[in-house]
């Protein structure tokens, strides 16, 4: 398959960011794209609503669902799913892209943001999955994509944000069990993660992180495309690397992806 035309995609947290780049990256084949995410009016502080994603959508040339869902809660996102699949027909590939961050270690992270990490990254990951697995079941080349790192065991990806890392490492366990549970009906479930830090609303809040040492979103939404088309039955259980993903198809060329060529790049979280 070589791109997403007619097929449908169910995306969290895609009305801004790296969730945003894989819906449009999607449109633009002709895809259909259902935006889940809570961002159903304008945050002063994080460009992009649910409403603003879907009309880009749409531009890009894709069919495009805007669904209000807070993944924290169980009955909105069978309902998400069920309306999806209502109104094109199915669903063939769900990407769990919205993700909490709190980089503090333990006596500064509050719990709520301990409890809002687990709930969206962990939970609101295998919660997705599970509400749409009838509909990827019946789906053909039926894909789950993580935004996940590769897992970890390295104290020193755990002692500066013991929570967060607990939080994201959930969602990567959940790519080494759902692949091996889901492989004999051919759904195909792996993580992607960034090798440097990417350019995005949320990550310019972090202290000492500048736009000009990043790559773009876009970067991520290439791999993830290339990774979306490639046979379920043949690609599942990996923990892809985004520029490594985009080597394999023949790029060598990345500077397109940075925010500023030139600059030094820095390296993502949970990679030696």
């Amino acid at each position: 398959m070589s791109n997403l035309s007619g097929k449908t995609l169910f995306i969290t947290g895609a009305s801004r960011g790296i969730g945003l780049a894989i819906a449009l990256r999607a449109a633009r084949d002709g895809a259909n794209v259902v935006i889940a995410a809570k961002s159903g009016v304008p945050n002063p502080k994080l460009p992009g609503t649910i409403h603003t994603a879907a009309a880009a959508i749409e531009e890009a040339g894709g069919q495009a669902l805007a669904i209000r869902c807070d993944i924290r809660e169980e009955a909105e996102v069978h309902a998400a799913a069920a309306q999806a699949a209502d109104r094109f027909g199915g669903i063939d590939i769900v990407v769990n892209n919205a993700s909490a961050i709190w980089l503090a270690g333990v006596e500064g992270t509050p719990m709520k943001r301990f409890d809002l990490m687990h709930q969206v990254n962990t939970r609101g990951t295998f919660l997705v999955t599970q509400a749409c697995l009838p509909y990827l079941k019946k789906a053909i080349n039926p894909h789950v994509l993580m935004l996940a790192p590769p897992p970890t065991l390295d104290q020193k990806w755990f002692a500066p944000h013991t929570a967060y890392t607990i939080a994201k490492m959930g969602m990567s366990l959940c790519v080494l069990g759902m692949s091996a549970e889901l492989a004999p009906r051919g759904i195909a479930v792996n993580a992607l993660w960034p090798r440097t830090v990417i350019a995005t609303a949320a990550i310019a809040m972090i202290e000492g992180v500048k736009p000009e040492h990043c790559r773009t979103p876009e970067i991520v939404a290439d791999a993830a495309h290339a990774i979306l088309t490639r046979p379920a039955r043949g690609y599942t259980g990996r923990f892809a690397i985004d520029e490594d993903v985009l080597r394999e198809t023949g790029l060598s060329d990345f500077d397109r992806y940075a925010v500023q060529p030139g600059q030094p790049l820095l390296p993502d979280l949970f990679l030696g």
